[in-house]
């Protein structure tokens, strides 16, 4: 399965529920950061796109606890799932659907309820940053991704000198979303999302995605069968969510239609559109790798303390190069995701704006840095603490728990690690006189246990 964007979700930075359906990292790579809750393979489609014979739900109640998500109530909402459907007719018709288009575009349509365990699946192991850089930024991707700004130089050209948008940031969003076209997803947007829409804990976000669906359709811009992508939704070579398709979607080489599947002047003028009215800087990069000095104080490695890149030089930080800072008036805030024992980097307004694209940190340092080796740029200076492990879910909610023993905790523990888990795992480390880094270490652990 690919196109659903959870891959970043398993990692270091899981992403609050709000954030899990935006357009963002796409499943191209299966399960591989979602341990054993695999999606299906694609199945055939069936009345209006829908799938069949896919791999069938469990029955079980979701991990979250969310009360739509116990089995009963999945159950109860399967069988109200036409009603559901026909229900939308009138926010349709205020979205200017006609009623052909609208009993066309639904016929047919059954919940594909597979997805209620995609949607609250908890993974067992994650994988590390430097593992995901190491998947994602690799040789073959690089290539194709020469190849395809060769290919694609006119357009690419346009777009940049029409928006300020760096073509090498818009060609590794390709890369690392669909991996350049060859990994879309093939799930029905329509059913996944009018399957959102009606069962489960965020049926009105769902809502607003499926009849935005049914919008891109009514206008012609896109085909029934183009519609096709993630169990969350996201579609086409850079994962548009319907929603954000209506907001950036733009006709690149004036045919009438914005077709951001099949037609790479849309596709790359669309993209790029998206990150300027997210607010990218023309001519700016994403931010610098840099050395952080021996005895730094970590709780200063927060999004919310950013400062100029001067005041950062004061404290100690250089580029492992040693060249100079070519702004130093930027402001950025640190970021370290291996903590101390790994590289640090100050991020930009630039990362921000690919953080709107998808909100985990990983994914936003994984698109720069393959932009910048597109570019010609070299691999990260400095290791990464490749000794390390990664903790199990049932680890992370012990870390957690004792967390909350001590007083540093005050969420409820689900083996989900968010900024408060961190924050409390700094305040920790800083009680007991280590760099309070907020990496969740194995070592981090034992020191909790008492060992």
């Amino acid at each position: 399965m690919t196109g659903a964007t959870m891959i970043a979700t398993a990692l270091l930075f899981p992403l609050p529920a709000s954030a899990q359906a935006q357009n963002g990292l796409s499943n191209l790579f299966g399960g591989i950061f979602s341990g054993p809750n695999q999606a299906p393979s694609p199945a055939a489609p069936g009345p209006s796109g829908a799938q069949t014979g896919v791999q069938p739900w469990t029955g079980e109640d979701g991990a979250s606890g969310h009360p739509l998500m116990t089995a009963a109530a999945i159950r109860e909402a399967a069988g109200n799932f036409n009603n559901c459907v026909a229900g939308m007719w009138p926010d349709a018709a205020r979205r200017n659907i006609t009623q052909e288009d609208f009993q066309r575009f639904t016929a047919g349509l059954a919940p594909d309820l597979r997805i209620m365990d995609l949607m609250d699946s908890q993974p067992e192991f994650t994988k590390s940053i430097w593992d995901y850089l190491d998947i994602l930024v690799n040789d073959n991707r690089l290539a194709k991704g020469r190849e395809v700004l060769a290919k694609y130089k006119a357009q690419f050209e346009a777009t940049e000198k029409a928006t300020g948008v760096d073509r090498y940031v818009i060609a590794s969003i390709w890369g690392i979303e669909s991996n350049y076209s060859t990994q879309m997803g093939d799930r029905s947007v329509l059913q996944s999302t009018a399957t959102l829409a009606c069962i489960g804990r965020r049926q009105a976000y769902f809502k607003d995605e499926f009849l935005s669906a049914l919008e891109i359709l009514n206008r012609g811009d896109l085909r029934p069968e183009q519609l096709r992508g993630s169990w969350a939704g996201a579609f086409g070579p850079t994962q548009f969510m319907p929603t954000a398709f209506k907001r950036f979607a733009v006709d690149g080489d004036g045919d009438g239609r914005r077709d951001v599947v099949d037609n790479p002047s849309d596709l790359i003028a669309s993209t790029a559109n998206n990150l300027k009215k997210d607010g990218w800087q023309a001519g700016q990069t994403w931010g610098y790798e840099v050395v952080v000095p021996q005895g730094f104080n970590y709780m200063l490695a927060d999004r919310a303390k950013a400062m100029t890149v001067a005041q950062w030089e004061k404290l100690g930080l250089k580029r492992p190069t040693n060249q100079p800072f070519p702004h130093p008036a930027e402001k950025a805030y640190l970021l370290a995701p291996a903590g101390a024992q790994g590289p640090g980097f100050l991020m930009l307004q630039n990362f921000r704006v690919i953080m709107k694209y998808n909100p985990a940190e990983a994914y936003a340092l994984a698109i720069g840095h393959f932009a910048d080796r597109l570019r010609g740029g070299q691999p990260f200076v400095q290791p990464w603490p490749r000794q390390e492990r990664e903790l199990s879910r049932t680890e992370r909610l012990e870390l957690q728990q004792l967390l909350a023993q001590r007083g540093f905790y005050k969420g409820t523990p689900d083996g989900q690690f968010g900024g408060q888990t961190r924050e409390a795992l700094r305040n920790f480390q800083a009680s007991i006189g280590v760099p309070a880094d907020g990496f969740a270490s194995s070592d981090a652990l034992n020191r909790l246990r008492g060992q």
